[in-house]
């Protein structure tokens, strides 16, 4: 065993290129996992940035300037966004305060529902069991909420820490933007000189991340848009909170939708009950998810990198429960650098090139 992995470190780290590359991997997730508070707003900037360089390129390639592409593009980035700080967010804090008002009288509405059941599958089911499970759904539902209050208390300690963001966040953008080339030129001269297969994992990355960054930004708007107005012609309250989440859902692949669907069904029944309706609400949502993940993800990411399932369930739950969100945002694009570093150090070494001998 020992001559095996002697064999194998031998044969993957001879080349110099290779340890380049496994030393710069250890020192970013090292720094990441150690100061990943401190480095927040710049990873959040260079993402943002990221994200908004295919546009800014876009307008190069039809004949604007640099200078001219990225004031374009950033103005446009802050319009949006203080467009949803000032229509969408208000709206979606007004319909949580007051489904959060009426969730008791929801429970309770959905507890009376559930003790229906027996009487309609009386072969099944017995009141003790949907006694246990209010019982067992109760003290979750308790320990989830509390959860909930904790984080919501100390986020309001950050108060200044967002502010903060919200000025140095967009400044960060702008300048990484204008100055990409020079920036890029200050990261070229740090790295070593063996940086072959930085290049080519770098080079896989930027494609994968671009298509798939790309991709969900249309993919969350889509779908939120068209949930949106199914909800609404379906005359459902919370339609806009109900429809921001579903879009969100997308973001965690598999994940997201299962989650997303409890508070969708629950919405409906506590406002239709065991009605036809209930079920047209139900099956239109249902549609919605199946046109999302058979039509338009394919359509949207068939450049992107194919991962199988389980390595993307395992990326999220994974990468989620070290960096939370962000980890499960990232956890795609995260596993996908680690298939390239796995592709790259599989890749043999270049032969070394043979020294012209002096007469």
């Amino acid at each position: 065993m020992f001559d095996y992995l002697k064999n194998w470190y031998q044969r993957k780290f001879s080349d110099p290129d290779a340890v380049t590359l496994f030393l710069l991997l250890v020192t970013a997730f090292a720094l990441i996992i150690l100061f990943s508070q401190v480095l927040a707003p710049i990873l959040l900037a260079i993402a943002l940035a990221y994200l908004l360089e295919w546009p800014t390129q876009k307008l190069q390639r039809a004949g604007i300037s640099r200078f001219a592409s990225v004031i374009t593009v950033f103005s446009l980035f802050i319009a949006l966004a203080v467009a949803l700080v000032l229509f969408l967010v208000p709206v979606i804090w007004q319909q949580s305060v007051t489904l959060a008002g009426e969730l008791p009288a929801m429970l309770s509405n959905a507890k009376q529902l559930l003790y229906r059941l027996p009487e309609l599958f009386p072969n099944y089911l017995n009141v003790g069991q949907i006694d246990h499970f209010i019982e067992v759904s109760t003290a979750r539902l308790l320990a989830f909420g509390e959860t909930i209050l904790g984080q919501s208390l100390n986020q309001l300690v950050g108060v200044m820490t967002i502010l903060i963001y919200l000025i140095v966040v967009p400044l960060l953008i702008f300048f990484m933007l204008k100055d990409k080339e020079q920036l890029l030129a200050h990261v070229n001269s740090v790295l070593p000189y063996n940086r072959r297969l930085i290049s080519q994992v770098s080079g896989e990355m930027h494609i994968q991340i671009m298509n798939y960054i790309r991709g969900k930004a249309i993919e969350v708007l889509i779908v939120g848009v068209v949930t949106f107005a199914v909800f609404t012609a379906f005359e459902l309250r919370y339609a806009a909170l109900l429809a921001v989440l579903v879009g969100l859902s997308v973001l965690i692949p598999y994940i997201g939708a299962a989650v997303v669907t409890l508070p969708v069904f629950l919405v409906a029944l506590f406002q239709f009950g065991w009605s036809a309706m209930f079920a047209y609400v139900l099956l239109a949502y249902l549609v919605v998810q199946a046109l999302d993940g058979n039509l338009l993800v394919p359509l949207l990411f068939s450049e992107a990198v194919s991962l199988h399932p389980v390595y993307i369930i395992a990326a999220v739950l994974i990468f989620g429960g070290l960096w939370g969100f962000w980890g499960v945002f990232f956890a795609i694009p995260l596993a996908s650098l680690i298939k390239a570093v796995i592709r790259a150090l599989s890749t043999p070494p270049e032969p070394p090139q043979s020294q012209p001998t002096s007469d």
